[in-house]
């Protein structure tokens, strides 16, 4: 009974030694495999850090069409300085600044004594030369007569023709220079060209008129149509394709919150001013009510048409390089392309884009670091609307 217990002491020994061998063995090969998977996430993180992620985003559509907003000044379709024909006193004036004319209404009168008389007197020798040309047809007639009966010689016939030739060319320079006196005399009273309100008056009953013989001429008033208003705006070049006549615009003024008012583009200057690369266009709006005054400062609203469609980018994926403007597109495979591109319109934080080669399912980086080349690998992040 005591060497079968020593014996089973022993096998349970060995049975001890040996399940401490294998659980010593099984800690041992636990702690190597820990230690080779962590160096494979070691080298599998090592090689996923050297591949960027990049964020991407698509570009959008541009507008069909954009308002934009430009300084006007606001013009009478047409304005005339109204002056004399002739020297004299101012008589009397009709109207005031701001009195509504109609065309043929008379504005002032003016006094020219001179040019009354000189038109008496030339009336006067009208009458002498008239009265003397009708002597000499009488003559004339006569000696005709009697040349037919070779009563008289055909030399002295031939005079009276002459002599009666000679007081006809009197009498029409006579009347010539009563129609020029008696046109002098109609310039007494001043008349208004067209309807329209009269914006300014210098003259007053009683001041010297000077019509600018031996002198400088003397305005007397200023005649504006307002009818219709002219909206001068310089339009800036990127746009000039498109502020072409005909296209619709809307006015604001700070006097009339709330309110636009509408008009249209009729003609532009057809040039850019090389001093400010803009494109001089006229706005004409209907006025019939006064309300737009010539002078005044207006907000010009503009809605034009684009005349290509074009995409937007943020300006944040501009990558400005040697070769010129230039975007990092993600192609298949996560490989990247630089692509070239022409801006048009800069909006502040986007720009459009108008040069061919981009798509809007294109993934453009965003923020792209200066090393970033053709070919280069990346992770994209989701893509951004």
């Amino acid at each position: 009974m005591s060497e079968n217990r020593n014996v089973l002491g022993r096998i349970l020994k060995v049975i001890a030694v040996l399940a401490l061998l294998s659980l010593l063995a099984f800690g041992v090969l636990r702690g190597i495999n820990t230690r080779i998977k962590a160096a494979a996430n070691v080298k599998q993180e090592t090689i996923d850090m050297s591949v960027p992620t990049v964020t991407v985003v698509h570009p959008k559509r541009g507008a069909l069409k954009d308002e934009i907003v430009l300084p006007g000044n606001i013009q009478a379709f047409t304005v005339s300085p109204i002056y004399a024909r002739i020297n004299g006193y101012l008589k009397k004036w009709y109207f005031d600044i701001g009195g509504r004319v109609k065309t043929g209404q008379l504005l002032a009168e003016i006094e020219a004594p001179e040019v009354d008389k000189q038109l008496d007197q030339s009336r006067a020798d009208l009458a002498t030369a008239e009265a003397n040309l009708t002597l000499s047809q009488s003559t004339m007639v006569r000696w005709q007569e009697l040349l037919r009966k070779d009563a008289v010689a055909k030399q002295e016939t031939d005079d009276r023709v002459g002599d009666f030739q000679a007081k006809k060319a009197t009498v029409d320079s006579g009347r010539a220079n009563v129609k020029r006196l008696e046109d002098m005399v109609s310039f007494e009273k001043v008349y208004a060209p067209f309807d329209g309100v009269i914006t300014t008056r210098n003259t007053d009953i009683g001041s010297l008129i000077n019509a600018g013989n031996g002198g400088l001429a003397q305005q007397l008033f200023t005649l504006a149509a307002t009818d219709v208003v002219r909206v001068f705006v310089n339009v800036p070049q990127i746009y000039s394709r498109s502020a072409s006549p005909g296209v619709m615009a809307q006015l604001t003024l700070t006097e009339y919150p709330n309110r636009r008012f509408s008009g249209k583009i009729a003609r532009n200057a057809e040039s850019i001013d090389p001093s400010m690369r803009t494109l001089l266009t006229e706005v004409d709006v209907n006025n019939s009510t006064g309300e737009l005054l010539p002078g005044a400062f207006a907000q010009v609203h503009l809605t034009l048409a684009a005349k290509a469609p074009s995409l937007l980018l943020p300006v944040n994926s501009l990558l400005f390089r040697a070769e010129g403007l230039q975007v990092g597109v993600v192609r298949d495979g996560g490989k990247v392309e630089l692509v070239p591109i022409v801006i048009g319109r800069d909006y502040g934080t986007e720009v459009e884009v108008v040069s061919a080669g981009l798509t809007e399912n294109d993934n453009v980086v965003v923020n792209p670091p200066d090393s970033l080349a053709t070919g280069t690998t990346v992770r994209m992040a989701a893509a951004k609307k």
